[in-house]
């Protein structure tokens, strides 16, 4: 298991995760201010690592896709606190190399979640995959703005916390 079977269940703190080396094709890296590296002084994840941590359903309108979206992933603090990443800032960069800076606070205080699938289905690099950053537009209207739009990366590769 990627992570230790504890952490899936939610009994330990974040001081207390190991993360194993991934298995799989790395889908997400965390660089910077790293406290549970798993390769170099980076904490590297694959899908497995990545669906062990409490998934969390969001279902909201986007400016993305048409209507209602059932999106569903780990909540970003989960995968922050699973990294042991701490700071004041993130830049969230996509295959493309688009990146955006998001506060760590957006993560710490809403349940923005890195979505992995959209309506049940797994989210590919051609439907915005393999991760898209998600905020919960509909339980707080006040995110439809330009600014957290930009927030929103999809195909999230890697985050750089500062």
């Amino acid at each position: 298991m990627a992570l230790t079977a504890a952490v899936g269940i939610g009994l330990l703190s974040s001081s207390a995760i190991a993360l194993d080396a991934p298995e799989g094709p790395v889908i997400l890296v965390i660089s910077g201010n790293v406290g549970q590296p798993n390769v170099g002084d980076e904490a590297h994840f694959d899908k497995a690592m990545l669906e062990i941590l409490a998934q969390h359903e969001t279902v909201t309108r986007t400016p993305w896709y048409d209507g209602e979206v059932r999106f569903i992933g780990p909540l970003g603090r989960a995968v922050l606190n699973a990294a042991g990443a701490t700071g004041d800032n993130m830049r969230v960069v996509a295959l493309n190399e688009y990146a955006a800076t998001i506060p760590v606070t957006d993560f710490e205080n809403l349940d923005v979640i890195l979505a992995m699938q959209a309506n049940g289905k797994t989210l590919r690099i051609r439907d915005q995959g393999p991760l898209f950053v998600i905020y919960p537009f509909d339980k707080h209207p006040e995110l439809l703005n330009e600014e957290i739009f930009s927030r929103s990366v999809w195909q999230v590769k890697r985050i750089e916390v500062e």
